[in-house]
């Protein structure tokens, strides 16, 4: 089961549990979010069409966030003229969890959220210093290999006599 629906002015070929990045739009209830305009359903394998009745495809919000940077650069050659400017495009990230169409509905498997785990501090007392009589001897350092040797520089040669 899928559908097509589109919002921010582009189409986005949805099924349940899907996750999907949209241009960014305000949490509607409980985080909820309902796609009305629904342009094409498929109910099974190689059937797809318009749907007649009311279809509205839900989702809830996952994140919120900005994109990569987009630079944007302005020239003219021979005049001078050089302009850079960035671009950060604002999306939501939606997980699709249900497909609601002619009295069915198709809903996304559950997914566990997940629990971040506590933090920890290190006690002080755990770190321990090893004693110096323990403490292994250092390593000797490498010998340098001997360079190799430069040739001598040339002599200038002798002014000319005039």
């Amino acid at each position: 089961m899928y559908a097509v629906i589109r919002t921010g002015g582009k189409q986005y070929r949805v099924a349940p549990g899907d996750v999907i990045r949209v241009e960014s739009q305000a949490d509607g209830s409980n985080g909820q979010i309902e796609f009305g305009d629904v342009l094409a359903i498929s109910a099974g394998d190689g059937q797809i069409g318009k749907p007649q009745s009311a279809a509205r495809v839900v989702g809830q919000v996952v994140e919120q966030g900005r994109g990569d940077k987009i630079l944007v650069f302005h020239y003219k050659r021979k005049k001078q003229y050089k302009k850079l400017a960035g671009h950060r495009q604002p999306f939501t990230a939606v997980r699709i969890t249900e497909i609601a169409y002619d009295g069915q509905s198709f809903k996304a498997p559950a997914v566990e959220k997940k629990q971040p785990e506590p933090k920890r501090a290190k006690p002080v007392a755990a770190v321990e210093e090893v004693p110096k009589a323990e403490a292994k001897p250092a390593k000797a350092a490498p010998k340098k290999k001997a360079a190799a040797k430069k040739p001598a520089a040339k002599k200038a040669a002798p002014k000319k006599k005039k």
